[in-house]
C-alpha cells in the first residue's frame, strides 16, 4: 500500500463481517481494494442479494451525492480491504480516478433511463385502461452463425475461448456489478489481472470495413499490432491484426 494517495483511509473487514445496514444513514462510500463486498436488502426474513463487488469497484456512494439513508446492506463476502471516501475526500477522489467518475456518471444515466422507462411504462398502462390498443413488439433473434465463420477475437494462444461479433458495433470489456452493464463482448474469464476496463472500446463495421476505438476512461490501453490507440479516434484493423485490450492479447478475424 506504499505511496498509494488513500491509504490513511483504508478499512478492514473479515468474512461475513457487516459493513452498513439498510436505512443507515451514511456519510462515506467505499472502493474495494482486496476481496469482496456483497450488497443486499433483507426481505422476509431472506437476503435478496443485490450485487457482488470486487476489486475496482465501489458502492455507497449515493449518501455522498444525496445525504439519504442506505438502499441496501453490505457485507464482505470475503477478508477485504476497502478505501473508505467521507465528503471531504470525494472530491480529490474523482479528480484523481476518471474512470470512478465515468461510472458513477454512466450509473447515474442509467437510473435516469430506467425511471423514464417506467414511466413510458405506466403511461402505456394508462392508455390501454383507457382504450387505446396496445401492440406487442418482439424483439428480433439474432442471426445463428456457423462456428467459425463471420467476425470475431480469438485468443493469441488459440487455446482460449472465442468471441463472434454479433453487430456492427460491438461493445468490449468486463461486467460491471456498479452499473449493472455487461458488454457485448465480456472478457472478464480471460483477463486473470483484471486489465480490462468495464467499457473499454468498441469494434465498428462499416461500409468500409472495421474499426477499434477506445472508450473515455479505459486504463491501460488499447493496442494494435503494438501500436497504442488514441481515445475516442477510430483505428482501422483487418484480419490477423494482434489487439490487445489491457494485457488480455486476441487475434481479429474478419
Amino acid at each position: 500500500m506504499a505511496g498509494h494517495p488513500f491509504q490513511n483511509f483504508v478499512v478492514r473487514y473479515g468474512a461475513g463481517e457487516r459493513i452498513f445496514s439498510e436505512g443507515d444513514l451514511g456519510t462515506t462510500m467505499y472502493i474495494v481494494q482486496t476481496g469482496k463486498v456483497r450488497l443486499f436488502r433483507v426481505v422476509d426474513g431472506a437476503k435478496r442479494i443485490h450485487g457482488l463487488m470486487e476489486k475496482g469497484d465501489f458502492f455507497g456512494e449515493m449518501s455522498i451525492l444525496e445525504g439519504l439513508p442506505r438502499i441496501t446492506a453490505a457485507e464482505a463476502a470475503e477478508d477485504s480491504e476497502l478505501i473508505e471516501i467521507n465528503s471531504m475526500t470525494f472530491d480529490k477522489m474523482i479528480k484523481g480516478n476518471i474512470e470512478i467518475a465515468i461510472r458513477m456518471l454512466r450509473k447515474l444515466s442509467l437510473r435516469l433511463r430506467e425511471a423514464e422507462r417506467r414511466l413510458e411504462s405506466a403511461q402505456s398502462a394508462g392508455a390501454t385502461l383507457h382504450g387505446a390498443p396496445r401492440v406487442a413488439v418482439r424483439p428480433a433473434a439474432k442471426p445463428v452463425r456457423a462456428a467459425g465463420t463471420g467476425p470475431r477475437l480469438q485468443c493469441e494462444n488459440a487455446e482460449g475461448p472465442e468471441f463472434c461479433l454479433e453487430s456492427a458495433d460491438t461493445l468490449i470489456g468486463r461486467f460491471d456489478p456498479v452499473t449493472e452493464m455487461k458488454p457485448d463482448i465480456d472478457l472478464t474469464q480471460v483477463d486473470l489481472k483484471r486489465s480490462v476496463s468495464r467499457r473499454h472500446a468498441r469494434i465498428v463495421s462499416t461500409s468500409e470495413g472495421f474499426s477499434i476505438v477506445e472508450e473515455v476512461g479505459a486504463l491501460n490501453g488499447t493496442f494494435v499490432n503494438g501500436q497504442k490507440v488514441l481515445t475516442g479516434r477510430p483505428q482501422a484493423i483487418a484480419d490477423g491484426d494482434l489487439l490487445a485490450f489491457g494485457t488480455v492479447r486476441l487475434v481479429f478475424r474478419a
